[in-house]
């Protein structure tokens, strides 16, 4: 039995949370993520091709074309686990490439992928925590290089490619503007980040090192090799009236308020948590798109903005504004365009810019639309049709209509047509809509909203409400098949109700819990019912009772279905099986392979079921049901409804899908009878009277505007013949001056002509000239060459004759010297023949002695090879005796190579020591380099606090001031007082004496303590700046050893590879044993030298001694100079406290002369008193800052000397202050000298208090 066979026709959707979901296949075809599969679609022709994702996915997280539009790489995640798809988009249908699964770094998702200009590479970001950038060679699924983006789990929401350069890319997240390069298998970064870090959300390049990063402050930023040269912040602009009253939509289209997606990925979902918590949020750059004049970008909700860039400067400049319009239907007008734009792309002529936003919609614009609206905002239109944005909850189809109806979550009821792929009619309500059920005509639905039950008329252009039901949360609603009757939902109520008198006509009760599904049979006499509670109920509808039942307690069911001939019903649920039940009971239970089955239909022609899943997909299976696994799976979600050889499916994403079914042998399910679709629509008499009315308004308004155009058209016409008039006037006039011009011209021309025939007539003749001239010079030099050749060749000729004459005399001589020759030659040879018979007699007589000789020496032969012979079996055996021995040798070598190897191995060890002191090291120098930075915010803080002290001292200086002031008027009234003290002895003598009782008897201590705290933190200053010297000391002294250590490590790296090289050539011997020996003796001498070892580290010793030495000399030195500076300390501080002493007793001594006055004043009072001369006054009540005019009628009674003595005293004390004040003076400007400067002197006043006090 062949199996059904489901395939794609048409989506309506948009998955908006898929990063980078929208681009260009070429000018007409545009990609977009919808459901499990992306979607090319045509724009012009409106066909949909599908990409479909892989199996078992849990869904796409982004997407990215390459720039020659032959690749498509997708990231999923399937079955837990992060994959890449890369699809080959020229071939038809598309096919997989590669597949990218096996990763050797840890990975949990990839959330963003760039492919190189080229094609070749492909950039992968990872999701935090790991955050690694990875630089693939995707052809051989070869990681060339991967990098840790950040390491603090902040978002990262952009990777590209430089579109010049494969080796340069940029990556952008939240605190995150990185450029690296690709060098040597390794992405090493190229810039630094300057200044505060920014929350950026999109980049593109403009140019080759230029790139546009976009915030979400809504800030611009323009960096050029990793440089900020431009920046500027786009200001939030609310749409004006007239904006929104433009009519750009269909009267059938809207745009709702869609609730908050659980989107996964980081770029809209954790930036709009953050912006959520501000009232006033600013425009977040989610988006931007590079083209020829510029960039493009999203500017906060419902804005994009068009920068173009400047002639003359390297900036960029606001050119355009594009807004999506509001929508004349929606409830909320002013939501419709407060959706974010995610993504932006151009198409490849730049001539249309395609967005998709937040809430699952996508639209256009046409560029040249943009140029034409100077001054006023453009608006976008829809690419297509308004789409879902969540949930849709309810699925519903009809026979007489080619229509779909679905209701969602975000709160709309949509009517689909399937024939043409276009939305019929949509209306947005203020509630949620959980169920929806057409009528089998296609002219009402029913709607289960949260509040109430809707039964509602679908006109031409409009669904309006006409019957309202009590009936809350009602999550299941369904038209008989018959269209008279429909059930709706209440929880675990089923409430029937009539459509022609649309009253409840029955309340079927006795679920225990919520009924989650309802079918009809196909007479519309029986209902079959599922809940939550495991049960199944079949109801008869004539009496109202249960007719058949089949409870099961373990399974929460999801879906029930019937067969066409109403005898079995299928049921799936929590428990993982499809349910065959017949007659309260179940028959076959089919096992659903570890998923749930969420939803169930059975074709009408009863040949075909599909089921779908908890994992979104669908399964298509024969009917009736085969007994093993026989099904074929695709990639769907929640309920499908199935209407002979289409079927419909429904996703949690907001999707719809429509699929064409066939068996898999390619036939088509026949149909049973073939029912053109019905074309009547619904329309009320109140709307076809205002259309009528409107439609003859206009005919009038046309009559109205055709009088008014030709009118139009006779005044512009009069007033083109005058222009014309007047242009043909001037024209003739320009025409006149034009030949008078031109006549003015050729005259000149003539004149031009002559002047340059004379021209050339005296060029000529200077020309005729000049060649005559050289003619005559060439001939005279012609003729001094002649007579030189003559000359020469009668030379040639002499010559030639010696040269003949000489030849002559030596052919003569040569002739003579052969006949010579001949003679000697020829005597010679006789001679030689004589000498020639003379010599083979002799060798006649030497080959008989020969033979005689050979014979002898045969025989000494024989008699010497017996005797080498023997020699040479002594020789061998002495070999062989010595091959033992030296194989002994080789075995000690051996054993000595191994224990070299072992010294190796030791050394590597001890490498690996060092290394880790060193990384020991490098941690102890960040805690002393955190030390130092706590002890300089220390140090800070104090400097804040002597500055503090400081200002006050300074404040203290300014009252000294004043009271020197104060002095001074205390001086004038002592002058005015020495006058009206009168000269009596006694009573001065009395008045010595209890002078001397009061000084003996008080000493007022008004002298404030110094101020320990300012010395405190200047002792502590100096402490934390020789402990900071003695910690730079120890991190410079660390740094040395640290350096030692390395160029030891290099060092002994350096012997250990020069011994591994000797090492193996000397492996090259081991067929020859002698030369082995040779080498590894060799090698022990070249390497093993314990005399050097030990010279080594006894140098290192007496280095180390000798550092050790000096560090504790330079230490005793700091600890000696440290005891100087604590006795200066205590010296000047013993000179502090002797100048307050002084200081003291000076004020002492100012006070005890107060004291003085305020005495002799009360008795100059009394004395006056007694004499009756005036009135007595007590020095209490005088008040002390009474001038000397108040009292002019007192006159002075005291005797001369004793005046004289008193002001002897206090000119006295006067020279005495003054001294002390220029020695504070001179101290002052000692340097360093400061704690004088803080001494607080006690005021006049108060002293003057605290002696009245005493007195008293």
């Amino acid at each position: 039995m062949s199996t059904v066979v489901a395939q794609s026709l048409h989506v309506f959707g948009l998955r908006s949370h898929v990063a980078n979901n929208i681009f260009f296949f070429d000018e007409q075809i545009i990609i977009f993520p919808s459901g499990n599969h992306c979607v090319k679609y045509n724009v012009d022709q409106k066909w949909q091709k599908f990409i479909p994702g892989s199996d078992k996915s849990q869904g796409m997280l982004a997407l990215s074309i390459s720039p020659n539009r032959r690749y498509l790489a997708i990231s999923e995640i399937v079955q837990e686990k992060p994959v890449i798809t890369i699809y080959e988009l020229s071939s038809i249908p598309c096919r997989k490439r590669k597949i990218l699964n096996n990763f050797d770094f840890p990975v949990q998702r990839f959330i963003s992928m760039a492919f190189s200009p080229d094609s070749k590479y492909l950039l992968t970001q990872t999701s935090p925590p790991e955050s690694n950038l990875v630089y693939w060679l995707w052809e051989k699924q070869k990681v060339m290089a991967i990098i840790r983006t950040d390491s603090q789990n902040n978002a990262v929401y952009q990777v590209s490619f430089n579109p010049q350069d494969n080796t340069q890319v940029c990556v952008t997240g939240n605190g995150i503007f990185k450029l690296l390069r690709f060098a040597e298998g390794t992405l090493k970064q190229t810039n630094f980040q300057r200044g505060e870090p920014q929350n950026y959300l999109a980049h593109t390049w403009v140019s080759e090192d230029k790139i546009i990063v976009g915030t979400d402050t809504g800030k611009l930023f323009l960096f050029e090799s990793g440089d900020q040269r431009w920046e500027t912040s786009i200001m939030v602009k609310e749409p004006t009236s007239e904006t929104g009253n433009l009519e750009v939509i269909r009267e059938s289209e809207s745009l709702i308020q869609f609730p908050t997606i659980s989107s996964p990925v980081p770029s809209y979902e954790q930036v709009m948590m953050a912006s959520n918590n501000s009232q006033l949020a600013m425009p977040q750059v989610f988006a931007i798109a590079a083209y020829s004049k510029g960039f493009a970008c999203a500017a906060g909700p419902g804005r994009v903005l068009l920068f173009e860039k400047m002639e003359e400067k390297d900036i960029y400049r606001e050119s355009r504004e594009i807004r999506i319009p509001t929508d004349p239907q929606s409830n909320e007008r002013s939501q419709s365009d407060k959706q974010d734009v995610l993504c932006m792309c151009f198409s490849p002529s730049e001539e249309t810019l395609v967005v998709s936003t937040s809430k699952n919609q996508l639209y256009s614009i046409t560029m040249s639309l943009t140029e034409i609206s100077k001054g006023e905002p453009a608006h976008f239109e829809y690419l297509m049709y308004p789409l879902h944005s969540a949930a849709i909850t309810g699925l519903a189809t009809c026979i007489h209509k080619p229509f779909i109806a679905t209701c969602s979550l975000d709160r709309s009821v949509r009517i689909w047509n399937y024939e043409s792929n276009t939305l019929e009619l949509f209306k947005e309500y203020q509630e949620e809509a959980y169920a929806i059920s057409l009528h089998p005509s296609g002219h009402f639905v029913v709607v289960g909203f949260a509040d109430k039950l809707r039964l509602m008329n679908l006109l031409i252009d409009d669904i309006r409400s006409f019957k309202e039901y009590s009936v809350r949360g009602c999550r299941e609603c369904s038209f008989s098949n018959g269209g008279h009757l429909f059930a709706a939902v209440s929880g675990n109520v089923i409430h029937i109700f009539a459509t022609t008198s649309l009253e409840n006509i029955s309340n079927l009760k006795g679920h225990t819990g919520k009924v989650r599904s309802v079918v009809w049979n196909a007479d519309d006499s029986k209902l079959i019912s599922c809940g939550t509670d495991g049960a199944v109920y079949e109801w008869n509808l004539s009496s109202g009772k249960r007719e058949t039942e089949c409870v099961l307690k373990s399974c929460s069911y999801n879906c029930v279905t019937v067969s066409p001939d109403a005898k079995i019903i299928f049921a799936v649920g929590s428990d993982q099986t499809l349910k065959e039940i017949a007659d309260s009971s179940i028959l076959r239970e089919i096992s659903a392979f570890d998923v749930v089955y969420t939803a169930i239909v059975i074709s009408h022609s009863g040949r075909m079921m599909f089921v779908g899943t908890s994992v979104g997909t669908i399964r298509a299976m024969k009917y009736p049901l085969p007994l093993q696994k026989e099904f074929n799976e695709y990639q769907a979600h929640a309920g499908p409804i199935t209407k002979d050889q289409c079927l419909l499916t429904v996703a949690e994403d907001g999707c719809l899908f429509t699929w064409k079914v066939f068996d898999k042998d390619g036939r088509g399910i026949k149909r049973e009878r073939e029912v053109g679709f019905a074309e009547e629509v619904l329309i009320t008499k109140t709307d076809m009277e205002e259309k009528a009315q409107i439609m003859l308004e206009l005919k009038t308004r046309v009559e109205e505007l055709k009088m008014e155009n030709e009118y139009q058209l006779r005044l512009k016409d009069m007033n083109y013949s005058e222009k014309i008039k007047e242009l043909t006037d001037k024209f003739l006039q320009e025409m006149e001056s034009l030949k008078t011009k031109n006549q003015v011209l050729k005259t000149e021309k003539e004149k031009q002509d002559v002047f340059h025939r004379e021209r050339i007539d005296d060029l000529l003749d200077k020309q005729s000239q000049e060649l005559q001239d050289l003619e005559c010079c060439n001939n005279q030099k012609l003729l001094l060459e002649y007579e030189k050749y003559q000359e020469l060749q009668l030379k040639s000729q002499r010559m030639q004759e010696e040269y003949e004459k000489q030849l002559r005399d030596n052919d003569e001589t040569k002739s003579q010297a052969l006949e010579e020759l001949t003679e000697f030659y020829e005597a010679k040879l006789q001679e030689k023949t004589t000498l020639l018979e003379e010599a083979q007699e002799d060798v006649r007589q030497q080959l008989r002695e020969f033979e005689e000789t050979k014979k002898q020496i045969e025989e000494d032969e024989d008699r010497e090879i017996q005797d080498i012979k023997t020699k040479y079996e002594k020789k061998l055996r002495d070999e062989k005796e010595s091959n033992l021995r030296l194989k002994g040798e080789t075995g000690i070598m051996r054993k000595k190579f191994s224990s070299l190897q072992k010294e190796v191995e030791e050394r590597t060890n001890d490498i690996e020591s060092l290394k880790r002191e060193q990384v020991k090291l490098q941690g102890v120098i960040k805690s002393l380099e955190k030390d130092i930075l706590g002890l300089k915010r220390e140090i800070q803080e104090r400097d804040e606090t002597i500055q503090d002290k400081e200002k006050r001292i300074y404040d203290l200086k300014k009252k000294n001031q004043e009271l020197e002031k104060f002095k001074f008027v205390l001086d004038y009234k002592i002058k005015e007082l020495k006058k009206q003290i009168e000269p009596r002895e006694d009573e001065i003598k009395v008045m010595k004496e209890q002078i001397q009782e009061i000084h003996s008897q008080s000493f007022i201590k008004t002298l404030p303590q110094f101020p320990a705290e300012l010395e405190r933190f200047h002792k502590q200053n100096t402490q934390l700046e020789l402990n900071i010297m003695e910690l730079w000391q120890k991190l410079r002294a660390t740094d040395q050893e640290m350096h030692r250590e390395r160029q030891k490590e290099r060092d002994l790296e350096a012997l250990v590879r020069r011994f591994k090289t000797d090492l193996h050539n000397c492996v090259a011997y081991i067929q020859e044993p002698r030369l082995l020996k040779e080498k590894v003796r060799a090698l022990f001498e070249k390497y093993v030298q314990r005399a050097d070892m030990v010279e080594i580290a006894g140098l290192n010793t007496d280095l180390q001694q000798e550092y050790a030495r000096q560090r504790e000399h330079l230490e005793r030195n700091l600890a000696t100079l440290r005891k100087k500076v604590v006795k200066e300390n205590e010296l000047r501080r013993t000179d502090y406290v002797r100048i307050m002493q002084e200081n003291v007793s000076l004020i002492k001594e100012i006070n005890e002369l107060r004291r003085e006055l305020k005495f002799t004043r009360s008795q100059v009072y009394d004395l006056e008193a007694a004499l009756k001369l005036t009135k007595k006054i007590r020095p209490q009540d005088v008040p002390e800052t009474v001038p000397s005019e108040a009292m002019p009628s007192i006159a002075p009674t005291m005797r001369l000397n004793e005046q004289q003595e008193t002001g002897r005293i206090i000119e006295m004390q006067r020279l005495e202050i003054q001294r002390l004040r220029e020695q504070i003076q001179e101290q002052e400007q000692v340097p360093g000298f400061h704690p004088l400067s803080v001494v607080r002197l006690p005021s006049l006043l108060e002293s003057e208090v605290d002696f009245e006090v005493q007195t008293k």
